[in-house]
């Protein structure tokens, strides 16, 4: 368990380190991704974003356990 922790703290560190590199792939941006700005207020959802990394580490997951 401890393990898992420390690899899932360095995942979030290595993309949180890339996340410019990221930004400039596309993602982040994508059609799906909810965005609402008003005059004093701005929201932002990334739907779309969210869904396409869930599916890609799933895979990477499965993958690994195979």
């Amino acid at each position: 368990m401890q393990r898992t922790l420390i690899i899932l703290g360095l995942i979030l560190l290595a993309a949180g380190l890339l996340w410019p590199v990221i930004g400039k792939l596309g993602l982040g941006r994508l059609p799906g991704d909810i965005y609402v700005e008003r005059s004093n207020y701005s929201f932002y959802f990334p739907l779309m974003t969210s869904l396409l990394l869930s599916v890609m580490l799933s895979v990477i997951i499965w993958l690994a356990n195979r």
